[in-house]
């Protein structure tokens, strides 16, 4: 591995909460890593595990999933279905060979830009210590042969 290696993190940020935690990060000029790539999403339940597997095969290293905190959610029990979506995913991961660091759910509120960045900061460490993920030799075992039936399908949902 190299002394350069940077992990992507895409997050999947709450429009209401996460995101919001996000801005205020920047605005408070908050120091954390540069690695996430976020991406705005109305509810952390919108967050199909077809989204976090493709983000995973089309390069990232992990995915932070971010929402509103249990009982607080804007569609009323959102986070929840996400945090059941999410320990399924788990789950299915696992099968895949991926290590259970390179997905992750926070709960942040919009006034919460140090849990968030504490988050990012974690994870992007967590990740380095892994190492790329190398979808095709994790999941794909290489040959080209292994779990691909089940991921396709997965993320034809």
């Amino acid at each position: 591995m190299s002394d350069t290696y940077e992990p992507v993190i895409v997050g999947f940020l709450c429009n209401w909460c996460s995101y919001r935690a996000a801005d205020l990060a920047g605005t408070s000029r908050l120091h954390y890593a540069p690695n996430m790539r976020p991406i705005r999403v109305m509810c952390s339940a919108r967050v199909e595990p077809q989204f976090v597997l493709k983000a995973l095969r089309e390069g990232a290293d992990g995915v932070l999933i971010a929402g509103c905190h249990p009982g607080e959610c804007h569609y009323t029990e959102g986070n929840i279905k996400a945090l059941r979506r999410y320990i399924l995913l788990k789950r299915m991961l696992a099968q895949f060979g991926i290590e259970p660091e390179r997905v992750q759910l926070v709960w942040a509120a919009a006034s919460e830009a140090n849990v968030l960045a504490d988050a990012v900061n974690r994870m992007t460490e967590q990740l380095r210590a892994l190492g790329p993920l190398r979808w095709n030799e994790t999941v794909l075992k290489s040959d080209g042969h292994g779990p691909a039936e089940a991921v396709q399908s997965a993320e034809e949902g």
